[in-house]
């Protein structure tokens, strides 16, 4: 008896030994992950038991990569910064682990977290640069432009604010103070005002200090629901009596940061409409839509007339289908002088458009969405919208019926010409 015992002792190493490794890791894992169930945390358990298991795994970059987006999650500062240093020694430009893991570290206050932090936040600050000033096949105008523009600076800005505060937590507070304003010219934001005052004060230097406090204050004013606004007035008068005495003239002081504040945002957002003339417009028929050809129209220009969107793009076969109805609908109104019909190109590469329009002999003017889809929530096509005379939405029709499409279109701009319903028809009845 004793002999078979020793027998079987051996020979399950053995068995185990002759199966594929590869086969036995998948089956532990999936073990792992069905006893985690649901659970972020029992999941980030689980994989790394896992990976102590098999510290050779082959998946290690693919788990690894797992576990530090459910850390950025779940905010799991000891996690982001264990998996994602290891993330990061294989992939060195990834922005989003780059930046929430040299906040992680910045989170933790010492000195060599710190310094870690700053070789993360600098690389981070290099990285943006390189991506969006090295990229040359984006238009230099229109919508997609100012959004990159946008996305930039706010990048920009939020690597140097990075960096201010690794500096300023090295006692690198000059080079902190240069940075974080750097930060603030970038994008102006509260969180750069904010650092920037942190270390001015640790400077000795109260009077700039209090001026971007006053910057930061003004700024979160603007965004009422911002927590710290209170605790950001509360400094600068802090300071302010510090520096002299009261706080009489406190109050022009924070007027002047309102107005210094106020132009500079005015500013930007005249950058950005320089780039795309419907930055930040929030009302339908004041954008202004480009064309193939290069011609513009200004929405606000066809006030007073009954406006018919048809929302479509040259993938889209029921389009195809439905254009010739259109046509249909055009001819029934072509004497009404107060109606127009606008073809609204939806594709993302409008370098597709032209020759589409010339193989399929489409006349009809065309003129791209320019994101007047993402503002009237346009989200399938094809979609016909229909604006009243003063510039209301007054219909709205996803898809098509292809047997009632002309009828159905015909009697919603009838309605929004104001001319009247025709009576229905009564069975039997005859003409007087």
């Amino acid at each position: 008896m004793k002999c078979f015992w020793l027998a079987i002792a051996f020979a399950v190493p053995l068995l185990l030994l002759s199966q594929d490794p590869a086969q036995l890791e998948q089956e532990s894992l999936q073990r792992a992950l069905g006893e985690a169930g649901n659970s972020p945390v029992d999941f980030m358990r689980a994989i790394e038991r896992h990976l102590k298991s098999f510290p050779n795994s082959a998946r290690r970059a693919e788990l690894e990569r797992a576990l530090v987006k459910t850390a950025m999650d779940l905010n799991d500062d000891r996690r982001i910064i264990q998996f994602g240093e290891s993330v990061l020694r294989r992939d060195p430009d990834n922005l989003q682990v780059l930046e929430r893991v040299a906040t992680a570290l910045l989170h933790n206050g010492d000195k060599a977290s710190a310094e870690r932090a700053l070789v993360h936040a600098t690389h981070d600050a290099q990285v943006i640069q390189r991506m969006y000033k090295d990229d040359k096949f984006l238009p230099g105008s229109g919508r997609e432009a100012a959004r990159r523009k946008d996305d930039y600076d706010r990048a920009r800005a939020r690597g140097r604010l990075l960096e201010a505060r690794a500096q300023g937590l090295l006692g690198y507070t000059e080079e902190a103070v240069r940075t974080a304003e750097a930060s603030y010219a970038s994008y102006p934001n509260v969180e750069a005002a904010r650092e920037a005052a942190r270390w001015l004060a640790a400077e000795g230097k109260n009077r700039e200090a209090i001026q971007y406090l006053a910057y930061a204050f003004t700024i979160a004013g603007f965004k009422s629901t911002d927590p710290d606004v209170a605790g950001d007035r509360e400094k600068m008068a802090e300071l302010y009596r510090k520096q002299t005495g009261s706080e009489a003239g406190l109050g022009d002081l924070v007027l002047k940061a309102y107005d210094n504040t106020s132009n500079l945002f005015g500013a930007r957002r005249a950058q950005l409409r320089e780039l795309d003339p419907n930055s930040q417009v929030k009302d339908p028929l004041r954008f202004t839509l480009s064309a193939p050809d290069g011609g513009n129209l200004q929405l606000s220009s066809l006030l007073g007339k009954v406006v018919v969107l048809d929302f479509w793009a040259t993938w889209c076969g029921p389009c195809r289908q439905q254009h010739p109805l259109y046509e249909e609908v055009k001819a029934r109104f072509k004497d009404s002088p107060d109606l127009v019909f606008l073809a609204i190109d939806t594709d993302e590469d409008h370098s597709l458009v032209k020759p589409f329009l010339d193989e399929q002999k489409w006349s009809q003017k065309v003129y791209f969405e320019d994101g007047l889809a993402s503002l009237l929530q346009v989200s399938s096509i094809p979609t016909t919208i229909v604006f009243g005379k003063k510039g209301e939405v007054v219909s709205r029709m996803p898809g098509f019926l292809p047997e009632r499409f002309v009828d159905m279109l015909a009697e919603r701009i009838d309605e929004a010409l104001g001319k009247p319903a025709p009576l229905p028809k009564v069975k039997g009845a005859t003409a007087q």
